[in-house]
């Protein structure tokens, strides 16, 4: 049987969309735009599978993020930043922590489908 220890999980979310007033000029807090968050972490499983205590919840990733992008920021690295210091706040043991923001159709020339910004947290081994 495998080393328990040698197993990495992922819990994720991909493309939670949200309604937001994210921008640095003072139009895009005026007129908000869509945009579509991914979370997703890493860490070494332990206990029961079947024990929601032993694993991310995914439940609790979608509040962080709903509530972190109510708060409006002129800068996707903060909402990002914000939303990782609380979800390792809650889950110490997490070994990466990814967060990506897309804003869909940002406001500049030309047909874009999005801008990206992502950030990742690597505990220390």
């Amino acid at each position: 049987m495998p080393d328990p220890s040698k197993f990495i999980q992922t819990v994720a979310l991909k493309d939670v969309k949200c309604f937001a007033f994210h921008g640095y000029y003072p139009e895009e807090q005026l007129t908000g735009i869509y945009f579509l968050v991914d979370v997703v972490v890493e860490f070494i499983p332990y206990g029961e599978t079947e024990n929601l205590q032993h694993t991310v919840n995914y439940e609790i990733l979608n509040h962080i993020i709903l509530e972190e992008m109510t708060q409006t920021q002129k800068m996707l690295e903060t909402v990002i930043r914000n939303i990782i210091d609380r979800t390792i706040v809650i889950y110490p043991f997490l070994l990466t922590a990814t967060v990506g923001i897309k804003k869909l159709n940002p406001p500049m020339p030309g047909e874009i489908g999005h801008s990206f910004v992502q950030l990742k947290y690597a505990a220390s081994i």
